[in-house]
C-alpha cells in the first residue's frame, strides 16, 4: 500500500511539474484554439488561420506506453509534421482491467463517476507533452465497447447519467489543453440508449469546457458520424471511418457524400486503411497494405472534400511489441513501424495544400475529362483519378494513382496562361512542366506511364505566381 501511494504521488508531482507547468494549465498558451471556418468547410485557428488536420491513430498510447516511450513516439510524429494524435482514455484493449504502464487503472470500481487521479495524472502528462510539441490530442473519452459491447473486452459501464458526469469532469480537466473531443469509439448506434449515452457525454464535455473544444464522433468501419448525428448541434464536424479497404468505390467516395450534406459541416476520414494492415481483414487472400495503399486514400479524401486526413499503422495503433498479444498479425513492433515510409509521406500532402489558397478549395471531378471508357479515366476501384481546385480558379490539382494519360479542362482555371507541375507524393518534390496559353482542354501523361506510381498534376493560373507546389507560400 505504501509503495502504491508513493507511486501515485510521484505521478501527480511529475504531471504537475512537466516542463514547469501546472497540471491544470496543460500548456494552454502553446496551441491556438480551433474552430470551424466561416464557410463551414474547414477548421481554422481562433485567428482564422487554416488548420491542416494530419492525424495518427495511437489508440493505445495512454494505456500502454511509458513516458519515455511516449516522448519517443510524439517526437517522431512532430518531426513528420503531424498535428493531431488520436488516443483513448478508456482504451480498447482491456482498458478498464489491465493497468497502464505505471500500474494504474482509469476508474475506481469501474465507475465512470470515480476516475482514478493517478491514471489521469499520466494522461495529463501525455497531453502536456504533445501540446508542447505542437500536437493536439484527439481525445476519445472511451472506446465504444464500454457502452456497446458488440465485441471487445467491455464491460459496459456507461449510462446516460454517468456519461454526462464523466464528460463534464473531462471537459473541466482539459478545458485549457490542446484537445479535440472524439466521442463514440468504433461502435454503431443500435439503440436509443446508445444514442442517449453519446449525446450525454458530448453535452457533458461541452458543459465542462464551456465550448472551448471541437467535438466529433468516431464511427465503425464504413460509416460516418452523419449517419446518426449530422443535425446535432454538438457535432462540429463529421468523422468517417472509411476503413481498411483499398478501393475508392463504395468507401472513399463516401467522403464526398458527407461533404454534400446540409447543413454544411467539415468532413474528415478519421480511420482509412492502415499501413501494413491486412487488406479488408483478409491477409491470406489480399496480403498486407503498403505505403501506396495509404497514399491513395490521403489524396482521394482530400480532393473529394475532406479538410484533413488521419494516417494509421497497424502496429502503432495497438503499440505492439513482442511482449504483447498481437491483434490481426502486425508485421513489426511499433518502435520500427513509426518509421515506415507511409508515415513520412503524409506530410507532403499537407505541404502541397498549404502552398496554395486553402480555405477556398473545393472538390471538382469535372476538371477531368472522362475517357471513352470511364472506368479507365476517371477510373474506379484503386485506380480512381480525383480532382480539386480553388473556387476562384487560381489553381487545380489532379491525383493520378496510375500512369495513364488523362485530359483536363483548363477553362476551370482563371487567367490566360497556365503553369503546370508534377508533384511527387512520395518525396514531396515538384517538377515544372511548362507555361502555356490556356485552351479548353489539354492532355497530360504522368512521368511513369503504365506503372502503379502516383503523381499529382498541379495547374496554376500563371499570373498568381505561386511558389512550387509543396513550398512554403510567400508572405
Amino acid at each position: 500500500m505504501r509503495h502504491r501511494l508513493r507511486r501515485r504521488f510521484a505521478l501527480l508531482a511529475l504531471a504537475a511539474g512537466v516542463l514547469g507547468c501546472d497540471v491544470r494549465a496543460l500548456h494552454a498558451d502553446t496551441l491556438p484554439r480551433l474552430e470551424v471556418s466561416d464557410n463551414k468547410r474547414f477548421v481554422v485557428t481562433d485567428e482564422n488561420q487554416p488548420f491542416f488536420w494530419l492525424g495518427d491513430t495511437a489508440w493505445e498510447l495512454l494505456h500502454r506506453l511509458t513516458r519515455e516511450e511516449t516522448e519517443r513516439y510524439l517526437r517522431n510524429r512532430a518531426a513528420r509534421r503531424f498535428t493531431v494524435i488520436q488516443a483513448v482514455a478508456l482504451a480498447e484493449r482491456d482498458g478498464l482491467q489491465t493497468p497502464n504502464a505505471y500500474g494504474e487503472r482509469p476508474l475506481v470500481d469501474n465507475d465512470p463517476t470515480k476516475p482514478n487521479e493517478a491514471y489521469f495524472a499520466h494522461v495529463d502528462w501525455v497531453v502536456a507533452k504533445a501540446n508542447a510539441l505542437g500536437l493536439y490530442i484527439g481525445l476519445l473519452p472511451t472506446w465504444g465497447d464500454k457502452w456497446n459491447q458488440r465485441k471487445g473486452a467491455g464491460p459496459e459501464v456507461f449510462t446516460p447519467e454517468n456519461a454526462a458526469r464523466y464528460g463534464e469532469w473531462l471537459g473541466r480537466r482539459y478545458k485549457d489543453a490542446g484537445v479535440i473531443w472524439i466521442v463514440g469509439g468504433d461502435r454503431p448506434i443500435e439503440t436509443d440508449r446508445h444514442k442517449a449515452i453519446t449525446r450525454a457525454m458530448a453535452r457533458g464535455l461541452r458543459k465542462g469546457d464551456n465550448g472551448t473544444h471541437l467535438i466529433t464522433f468516431h464511427p465503425p468501419g464504413g460509416q460516418g458520424s452523419s449517419t446518426w448525428f449530422h443535425d446535432e448541434d454538438w457535432l462540429d464536424f463529421n468523422m468517417r471511418q472509411n476503413g481498411h479497404v483499398t478501393e475508392f468505390t463504395d468507401r472513399y467516395d463516401q467522403t464526398r457524400v458527407d461533404y454534400d450534406r446540409t447543413p454544411v459541416k467539415p468532413v474528415l476520414d478519421g480511420e482509412p486503411i492502415y499501413e501494413d494492415h491486412p487488406v479488408s481483414f483478409d491477409a491470406k487472400r489480399l496480403g498486407h497494405s503498403v505505403a501506396a495503399d495509404v497514399r491513395r486514400p490521403l489524396y482521394w479524401d482530400l480532393f473529394t472534400g475532406a479538410f484533413g486526413h488521419t494516417y494509421g499503422h497497424h502496429s502503432v495503433w495497438q503499440m505492439w511489441d513482442d511482449t504483447r498479444e498481437p491483434v490481426n498479425n502486425p508485421l513489426m513492433p511499433w518502435t520500427e513501424a513509426i518509421d515506415q515510409p507511409g508515415a513520412a509521406q503524409m506530410q507532403h500532402a499537407r505541404a502541397l495544400l498549404e502552398s496554395r489558397p486553402f480555405l477556398t478549395r473545393i472538390p471538382d471531378p469535372d476538371v477531368i475529362v472522362p475517357a471513352s471508357v470511364p472506368t479507365s479515366i476517371p477510373g474506379a476501384g484503386r485506380y480512381y483519378v480525383a480532382a480539386t481546385r480553388d473556387a476562384d480558379g487560381s489553381y487545380a490539382m489532379v491525383y493520378a494513382p496510375v500512369g495513364r494519360p488523362f485530359t483536363v479542362r483548363l477553362d476551370k482555371l482563371s487567367g490566360t496562361h497556365v503553369k503546370a507541375w508534377w508533384f511527387n507524393p512520395r518525396d514531396g518534390k515538384a517538377t515544372a512542366i511548362g507555361t502555356f496559353e490556356k485552351k479548353s482542354e489539354r492532355r497530360f501523361t504522368p512521368p511513369d506511364p503504365g506503372e502503379m506510381v502516383d503523381w499529382v498534376l498541379v495547374l496554376d493560373d500563371a499570373s498568381k505566381k505561386f511558389p512550387p507546389p509543396g513550398a512554403a507560400p510567400r508572405r
